[in-house]
């Protein structure tokens, strides 16, 4: 079996919810294994921080994503994919946008790693930053939003 061919079946099964894979070719035996239990884990709780109510130190038991504005002049940046979101270039590095902060349309304003990639999350839209609904390094889903823009 070619290189090649067991770099692209190592790939499959690691994007597949898979547990385990065998197989046999000729002379060549291949079996791949892997533990779940960690993506599992981080799936159930993504998003499920609770916040604290600053006025009165009590937890709401809600999560950020599910606070909505009473303005409805607002926008939303919503994560294009599932990863890790990062709100800098790096750990030392200053993040991208605070809340309050002007942004242009295609300014990046996070990131989010996904299979090692980091891909630059961009805002849709000209306006002031007015929340930022996730953390750094939290997780992230497909179409959670993350950022709440009021557009100028």
């Amino acid at each position: 079996m070619e290189l090649e061919n067991v770099i692209k079946l190592i790939n499959a099964v690691s994007e597949s919810s898979l547990t385990s894979f065998s197989m046999e070719d000729g002379d060549t035996k291949l079996s791949l294994g892997a533990d779940r239990s960690d993506r599992a884990a981080v799936k159930e709780t993504a998003g499920a921080d609770d916040i604290v109510n600053s006025d009165n130190g009590n937890e709401s038991g809600l999560n950020k994503s599910d606070i909505k504005t009473s303005d409805d002049n607002v926008l939303t940046v919503n994560s294009p994919l599932v990863g890790v979101f990062y709100s800098s270039a790096s750990p030392e590095a200053d993040a991208y946008v605070a809340i309050g902060d002007r942004v242009k349309k295609g300014q990046v304003i996070g990131i989010v790693e996904a299979m090692k990639l980091m891909n630059e999350i961009e805002s849709d839209y000209d306006g002031v930053v007015t929340d930022i609904l996730v953390d750094n390094e939290q997780m992230v889903e497909y179409g959670q939003p993350m950022f709440v823009i009021k557009p100028v």
